[in-house]
């Protein structure tokens, strides 16, 4: 019950962006967040620094749909009687500060968007690591931080009072497997947990927000936070207490060099030939053409990925 109550809860969130100061004019209907909220999730973050200690938090946007574009997009503090703008960095993130004033007019965290154009998320980095690889720790403090700054959008106010007495940040993020999406910065073939000597490649069911094994339905995607983003979208064991803290979150991308156990003898061959071998398996295709497809074995499976012209260029085993 408390898994499903936060997956649909989460196929319903939301994080910011550019590097100037500027003042955000009036739109109709405007995808924004409570301020109050926002401040608790820092502070939550203070609370929970152990997990990350040498990490800092930052707010981050992310397109909500296909046809969004981030180039423009201004953020600003609105209360009553004022708007402050919020400096904004090129990779999308921006951070807030206490401020007395906007805490006692309730004011909320707008972006220059319409609601449902973009999506939230909290950003907690952990400096040195490689592009293409994020910290365990770093992740369930994102978790928390996430939930309790309130980063979710449009959905009834009677189901988030539900989720928040049900569940509340803590519970759902200790979950071994909560259903809270992270998003790479490019298409992901395969994520992978390292510590020290021990490696496990997580199963594509969570990848590509669960649509190999279901766990986000057809008929929700268009609800999810992650429709625009489905090709970058991992889940992860956020509540296994086998992988600590430490433990770091290697991503390999679709266009970026292989890396794991796969079939190298099935680099460029046709999807006919594949399915010859295989048969026609769970098929994901994604915006920008590569394609998917998951074979499910009972305690293996085969993933293979094609680019747009319908080639294998990459392919894995997972025992």
């Amino acid at each position: 019950m408390r898994g499903a109550v936060a997956l649909l809860v989460l196929l319903f969130a939301g994080a910011a962006l550019g590097e100037e100061t500027v003042t955000v004019s009036a739109i109709r209907d405007p995808v924004d967040k409570s301020y109050r909220r926002m401040l608790e999730g820092m502070r939550m973050f203070e609370a929970l620094h152990a997990l990350a200690p040498e990490a800092s938090l930052r707010y981050r946007l992310w397109p909500r749909r296909a046809d969004t574009d981030l180039r423009g997009v201004r953020v600003s503090v609105v209360g009553d009687s004022f708007e402050q703008p919020v400096r904004l960095a090129a990779d999308a993130t921006f951070a807030l500060h206490f401020d007395s004033k906007a805490l006692e007019e309730d004011a909320s965290v707008r972006p220059n968007r319409r609601a449902g154009t973009l999506t939230w998320r909290a950003d907690v980095r952990t400096p040195g690591l490689p592009a293409d690889t994020r910290r365990l720790g770093d992740l369930r403090l994102e978790c928390r931080v996430g939930m309790k700054a309130g980063l979710v959008s449009r959905y009834p106010s009677l189901f988030e009072r539900l989720m928040d007495f049900m569940v509340g940040p803590a519970a759902f993020c200790e979950e071994k497997e909560p259903p809270y999406l992270f998003f790479a910065e490019q298409p992901i073939f395969a994520v992978t947990l390292v510590h020290g000597a021990r490696r496990q490649t997580l199963p594509v069911g969570s990848l590509y927000a669960g649509m190999a094994r279901d766990r986000a339905p057809g008929k929700l995607l268009s609800y999810c936070d992650c429709s625009a983003l489905l090709d970058r979208a991992y889940y992860v064991p956020l509540g296994d207490t086998r992988w600590p803290d430490d433990s770091l979150v290697q991503l390999e991308y679709m266009d970026g060099p292989a890396t794991g156990s796969g079939y190298g003898e099935l680099a460029g061959s046709s999807k006919a030939e594949v399915a010859g071998i295989f048969g026609e398996g769970k098929q994901m295709r994604f915006a920008d053409g590569h394609e998917v497809w998951a074979y499910d074995y009972g305690g293996s499976e085969v993933v293979v990925l094609f680019d747009p012209a319908g080639a294998v260029v990459k392919a894995r085993l997972l025992q």
